[in-house]
């Protein structure tokens, strides 16, 4: 871990390279041009984009597609416990000396990039090499100028749930304006799958791409279903019972079906699928810790949840998972700045029994504890405030039969998971 953090550190404090995000493709464009064009050696690129569930979509093509005996490269964004985490190459992630190498490679190009981009072209390169059968992507904050969108002939773009996220990087703070930059600039001449949506959002997706020439297949010739109380994926061919353990949520297992609707247009056969589903896991995503050191800390009638959620919507489908619960939830809540907490937190109401807010260890993006406790107590929850997680843990753990939540970022669950 220390490593990992080190690594990074070395990528913020690089002269050449800036944290601050910047939109523009013509950098990116240039290094991998003095590269000789490693971009144009990735075989069948699978670009992931939205607003929520990038990863969950990814992470299950994956499964489903090596399951298949292919070989995939996989892109994500942001890691949870370590950086080596966001280059998957097949058979294992990259090396941090691999990733060493890399960057010594793109310092010798003398241009100035921010770190997302470094981070980008360090998977680009790598996966060049490989040469496995998929490439995996998945798009930074938007999509229009991102770093992933280099790719001349993507196989396929995905578009996961698109809402009201990354406001701040744009002009027109609207979501319309949203919409327009993750699916204005997809690729002409490829298969686009636009996933579940709210009606707004799709009316305005489906008149974006009124000129698009790809093969476009929206989520209404497929759906999730309910039968007796289990889930299904069904399409007009295809009824697959979605027998998961792990998987959680409504949300997710939508994000599960559009998988499901990809792999098998990819020719991934059915029992392959079925078979597959049992094994599907997401870190942090409605996430049961169910052994390691933290386990020890807690009440044996006790159980530990993790969600990175940080959206509004993300919120209100973690929230709805947790209304099925017949036990008392406690929530230990912190969040980066950039998000609504105000919004994201009144998504709760009625569900909490008390909340404690922390902020997040070595994440200077953090809001303060003190400034959550502030907006919980506003919005009528019982709640403290502490400076650590172990201490909210804690202050929460008895004999009382109950669910411990952690949620509000990514990066926080990422810390939970190495202190784990």
């Amino acid at each position: 871990m220390s490593q990992s953090i080190s690594l990074y550190n070395q990528l913020v404090k690089n002269k050449l390279f800036n944290k601050t995000i910047n939109f523009d493709l013509k950098r990116i464009r240039l290094v991998l041009r003095k590269l000789n064009h490693p971009e144009k050696k990735l075989k069948n690129v699978v670009n992931i984009i939205g607003s929520d569930g990038k990863y969950s979509l990814l992470t299950s093509l994956k499964y489903f597609i090596e399951a298949n005996n292919q070989k995939t490269s996989a892109y994500i964004s942001p890691s949870l416990k370590d950086i080596r985490e966001r280059f998957w190459m097949g058979n294992n992630f990259l090396s941090y000396k691999e990733i060493k190498q890399t960057i010594k490679i793109i310092e010798k190009q003398k241009i100035n990039l921010t770190v997302f981009e470094v981070l980008t072209v360090i998977f680009i390169v790598n996966a060049a090499k490989i040469n496995n059968d998929f490439n995996l992507i998945e798009a930074g904050a938007l999509f229009a100028k991102d770093s992933t969108n280099v790719f001349d002939f993507p196989k396929i773009q995905a578009v996961v749930n698109i809402n009201k996220q990354h406001l701040n990087f744009l002009k027109k703070k609207t979501l319309n304006e949203v919409i327009f930059q993750k699916v204005g600039f997809l690729n002409n001449f490829t298969n686009i799958y636009i996933g579940k949506q709210k009606p707004v959002v799709l009316k305005r997706i489906r008149k974006l791409l009124t000129k698009n020439s790809s093969l476009i297949k929206y989520s209404n010739s497929w759906k999730l279903i309910k039968l007796n109380n289990n889930f299904y994926y069904k399409d007009k061919n295809t009824k697959i019972k979605l027998n998961t353990k792990y998987i959680h949520s409504k949300g997710l297992l939508e994000n599960l079906c559009l998988a499901i609707k990809i792999a098998l247009d990819l020719k991934v056969d059915k029992q392959v699928i079925i078979k597959t589903i049992p094994k599907i896991k997401f870190e942090a995503r409605i996430d049961y810790i169910n052994r390691g050191k933290l386990i020890k800390k807690i009440n044996k009638n006790e159980k530990l949840l993790i969600d990175g959620c940080h959206s509004q919507t993300s919120a209100k489908n973690l929230a709805n998972y947790l209304k099925t619960l017949k036990f008392p939830i406690y929530g230990i809540w912190a969040m980066t700045k950039n998000k609504d907490p105000d919004k994201f937190i009144k998504e709760f109401k009625g569900i909490f029994k008390k909340i404690i807010t922390i902020p997040i260890e070595n994440e200077s993006a953090a809001l303060s504890n003190q400034l959550l406790f502030k907006i919980a107590k506003n919005n009528n929850f019982r709640s403290e405030t502490t400076k650590s997680f172990e201490d909210a843990l804690k202050r929460i753990t008895s004999k009382e039969k109950k669910i411990i939540c952690v949620f509000g970022s990514l990066y926080l669950c990422g810390n939970i998971l190495n202190k784990n």
